[in-house]
């Protein structure tokens, strides 16, 4: 909790870092520049098969620790590059690349950028009185590097990884309780804040904000990474939709003056 000493109500901004504070970009173009015209060449891109590589790590991840198996995300990572091109259309993935190939790739997701606005945004949004905060699922190291590595301050304490909520209790607790988008993951965030203060979750994907929003933030979108939001499969009402994340900053401004 802030300090009972603090000026309320205050504003605060928790951002997503992957995907929202820092693109794919150097990822893609990664892939681009290794396999782009093998993979034209079967009528694949680079985006493509980066989402789908990504979105399969995702998904296995997932399951693995449904079943209480905790695999580094790396391992899973690095694990599901020939299934994901046989599954796009790649009939003989280990002939198509190689390991080599394939680790220059993953290896360029350790090294993804800020977004061109990022540091422009959440200046005026400091400028403007918030707090700026961060929650990942990932470890502060990794995610801290990405900001470090643009020059860009962000506090220790304010860069959060779900993995600090964290406690085993008894064997039915689950891993899963308090990564996003459960529940557990936003409320300690929440905790953190006075009641009477303005608090913001901004991410680009929708899974993200939306389930923020249930757990009691105020959401702010940004429709920079996946363009269409789906906002009727996920039931919930934002405070803010748009477009860059300079459009998100100036609507949070105006919302909260």
């Amino acid at each position: 909790m802030i300090s009972p000493n603090t000026v309320s109500p205050r504003k605060h901004a928790v951002f997503d870092v992957v995907g929202t504070c820092v693109s794919f970009d150097f990822f893609i173009d990664t892939i681009e520049d290794i396999l782009g015209p093998r993979l034209r060449a079967n009528q694949l891109s680079a985006n493509a098969l980066g989402y789908a590589w990504m979105q399969a790590a995702e998904l296995e991840s997932l399951m693995l620790q449904m079943s209480k198996r905790c695999v580094p995300y790396k391992k899973v990572f690095k694990a599901l590059f020939y299934r994901v091109l046989y599954l796009s259309g790649i009939q003989n993935p280990r002939s198509f690349a190689t390991d080599e190939e394939r680790d220059i790739c993953q290896d360029a997701y350790s090294k993804l950028e800020l977004r061109p606005d990022c540091r422009a945004m959440m200046e005026k949004l400091r400028k403007n009185g918030f707090t700026i905060w961060c929650l990942t699922t990932g470890d502060t190291e990794r995610v801290g590097g990405y900001f470090k590595r643009a020059g860009f301050e962000m506090p220790a304490e304010n860069l959060v990884s779900c993995h600090q909520f964290m406690k085993y209790e008894s064997e039915r607790e689950s891993p899963l309780d308090m990564v996003k988008p459960s529940m557990g993951s936003y409320q300690p965030m929440l905790d953190k804040f006075e009641p009477e203060d303005d608090k913001w979750f901004v991410a680009a994907h929708m899974w993200d904000v939306s389930a923020a929003v249930k757990a009691g933030f105020r959401g702010a979108y940004c429709s920079i990474y996946e363009k269409e939001s789906c906002i009727d499969i996920f039931d919930t009402k934002m405070d803010v939709m748009a477009d860059t994340l300079l459009e998100t900053a100036d609507k949070m401004i105006d919302m909260s003056s």
